[in-house]
C-alpha cells in the first residue's frame, strides 16, 4: 500500500454512496500485555480473531449495524471479501513502562482516565516529545490503539527500525467527536488540562513536540485538533477518520456527533483543512470504508505535501492496525526530526 503524496485532486469515489456515510468509530480493543525480555515478531491474527474492533458479520456486526455504528454495506463488504487484507505481522521491542490514572476536568465536568506510556529505554521523568492518542467512537483511554497498548505501540519497530523515542498519552473523551457539546469540552480538556499535565511531566514540554494521532472518531479528532490548534499539535495522523460531507449526514447517522449544524461547521475537517498548512499530516483509509467519500473529498482540501494512503481495506481492526506502525514512524520523523 503505497502512500500517495497528495496535491488537491479530483479524486473519484470508488462505488461508495453518501448515504452509505455512518459513524464506525466501535471502540479498538487492546492487546494483551506482552511478556518483558527479548524482542519478538507477533502475528496478531489470535488477537484480532479474539478481540477484533468490529467484526465481519455474525451476531455482532449485525448489532452494530442495528445501533447505527456500521451501515449495512460494511456487512456485506466483510461477506463478499472486500475487507480481506492480511493481519499483519509486526515486530516489537521490549515496552517501556506506562501509568494510568484520573483526573477532575472542569472543561468535561467529570472524572477522567488516561494513560501515559513512555517507549523502550524510557521511563518516568525522561523529557519527550509527545503523541495524544485519541480513541474512536464507543472507547476510551483504555482501548484508543487497534490490537496494542500504548507502550506497546510504542515499541514497534517499522522495517527493522525503532521508531524515534516518544511518548504517547490516551484519554477519556467521551462519545462526541472530541468537539465541545453543551457541559461537555474534551478538546478544551485535552488542550487546557491534559497537554498541560503531561508537560509538567516533561513531555511535550517545549521545544519539544507534540502530535496528535487517532482511529474513526479520533481519526477526525486528530484533524479538528490540528486544524484548530496548530501552533500546538505539529504533526498530525489520521487512520480511517470519521469525516463526514454534511451535517445531515453525520445527524442522520450519529446524532450526537455533533452538538449543532453551526458546530459541525466550526469543526468540519474539510472546510478547516487550509488550516494545517505547513503542518505534516497523514490520513490512510480502506477503499470500502463506509467514510470513504469524506476521506477523498478531505484529500481533495488538504495541501500540497500531506500524504492521503488509500489502500484496500475497510473500517475495521485489521486495516486500523495495519496502519498504525506507518502512522506512528510518520509522526516520530516529524516531531524528532529523525
Amino acid at each position: 500500500m503505497a502512500p500517495v503524496d497528495m496535491a488537491p485532486v479530483d479524486v473519484v469515489p470508488a462505488g461508495i454512496a453518501p448515504a452509505d456515510i455512518a459513524p464506525a468509530g466501535a471502540a479498538p480493543v487492546d492487546g494483551e500485555p506482552e511478556e518483558p525480555g527479548r524482542s519478538r515478531r507477533l502475528f496478531l491474527a489470535s488477537v484480532l480473531a479474539g478481540a477484533v474492533v468490529i467484526v465481519g458479520g455474525g451476531a455482532l456486526g449485525v448489532e452494530l449495524v442495528a445501533r447505527g455504528v456500521l451501515p449495512g454495506k460494511a456487512v456485506l463488504d466483510r461477506i463478499d471479501g472486500a475487507c480481506s487484507i492480511p493481519a499483519p505481522t509486526l515486530d516489537l521491542s521490549t515496552p517501556g513502562p506506562s501509568t494510568s490514572s484520573t483526573f477532575h476536568s472542569a472543561a468535561r465536568n467529570r472524572q477522567v482516565g488516561y494513560t501515559i506510556a513512555y517507549p523502550p529505554g524510557h521511563s518516568y521523568g525522561d523529557r519527550l516529545p509527545l503523541v495524544v492518542m485519541l480513541h474512536g467512537f464507543g472507547g476510551n483511554h483504555t482501548d484508543a490503539l487497534a490490537g496494542l497498548s500504548p507502550a506497546q505501540a510504542l515499541a514497534l519497530r517499522v522495517s527493522g527500525r525503532p521508531l524515534p523515542p516518544m511518548a504517547m498519552v490516551t484519554v477519556d473523551g467521551g462519545g462526541g467527536y472530541w468537539t465541545p457539546h453543551p457541559g461537555d469540552d474534551p478538546m478544551a480538556m485535552v488542550v487546557d488540562e491534559l497537554v498541560p499535565l503531561c508537560q509538567g511531566l516533561g513531555l511535550g514540554r517545549p521545544p519539544l513536540t507534540i502530535g496528535v494521532m487517532g482511529i474513526s472518531m479520533g481519526g477526525f479528532g486528530a484533524l479538528a485538533f490540528g486544524e484548530q490548534h496548530p501552533a500546538l499539535f505539529r504533526a498530525v495522523a489520521a487512520i480511517s477518520p470519521a469525516v463526514w460531507t454534511s451535517y445531515a449526514q453525520a445527524r442522520a447517522a450519529n446524532s450526537g456527533s455533533y452538538a449543532s449544524a453551526a458546530a459541525f461547521a466550526r469543526y468540519d475537517a474539510v472546510t478547516h483543512a487550509g488550516a494545517l498548512a505547513g503542518t505534516p499530516v497523514r490520513v490512510a483509509a480502506g477503499y470500502d470504508d463506509p467514510f470513504a467519500p469524506g476521506v477523498r473529498a478531505l484529500a481533495r482540501a488538504l495541501p500540497r505535501g500531506a500524504v492521503v494512503d488509500l489502500s484496500k481495506g475497510c473500517h475495521d481492526g485489521t486495516f486500523f492496525l495495519s496502519q498504525e506502525p506507518a502512522s506512528l514512524a510518520f509522526l516520530g520523523a516529524h516531531l524528532t526530526g529523525a
